[in-house]
């Protein structure tokens, strides 16, 4: 188990000897992390394929988004979670991608909104395939519209409790109710 006092410093350093990995064209993530590393994932809710989905979109866009402070907030979010709802008992269900909204299904006339709830649900449990990433340029494309960013859109899902009709007040308000 990790030291939870030094988790986030511990994923940063994490995060940037993943980004070295890739950058010298090393795409096999399943080798980038040690037995430790792993243990460290394990206690935090986080799968090796998120990192690299984070990686991968971060060293493409230069350090642009997703950044290596986005990807923590988000390993943050799902931490909490994960140790608070789930008491660090992860979750054995997969969300395949093809049981999540399409694309341009809309909810009161917003489209994705429907998807990216679905997604932040599954990010939440630990529950994404391989194939599926939370914080996607589709996702980014929404929060950046929305002005919203894909933390705190986790965070509102989680207060949420599944009551969609709450997500959506918040995302045209920009407040909680």
């Amino acid at each position: 188990m990790s030291n939870s006092f030094h988790w986030a410093s511990q994923f940063g350093e994490l995060f940037v000897s993943c980004c070295d990995e890739y950058e010298d064209d090393n795409k096999d993530y399943a080798a980038w992390f040690d037995e430790e590393d792993l243990a460290y994932l394990n206690s935090i809710g986080a799968k090796p394929r998120e990192i690299f989905d984070y990686v991968e979109d971060c060293c493409s866009a230069e350090g642009d988004e997703p950044t290596p402070e986005t990807a923590l907030l988000v390993a943050a979010v799902r931490r909490d979670y994960f140790l608070v709802e789930q008491k660090g008992v992860p979750s054995t269900k997969v969300v395949p991608q093809s049981s999540l909204p399409p694309k341009p299904e809309e909810l009161d006339g917003i489209p994705w909104l429907p998807r990216i709830i679905a997604k932040a649900e599954a990010k939440l449990r630990g529950e994404m395939d391989d194939d599926t990433m939370y914080g996607c340029g589709g996702d980014r494309a929404f929060l950046e519209k929305h002005k919203l960013h894909a933390a705190d859109f986790l965070r509102v899902v989680w207060a949420a409790k599944g009551d969609k009709e709450r997500i959506l007040r918040f995302v045209k308000s920009g407040k909680w109710d």
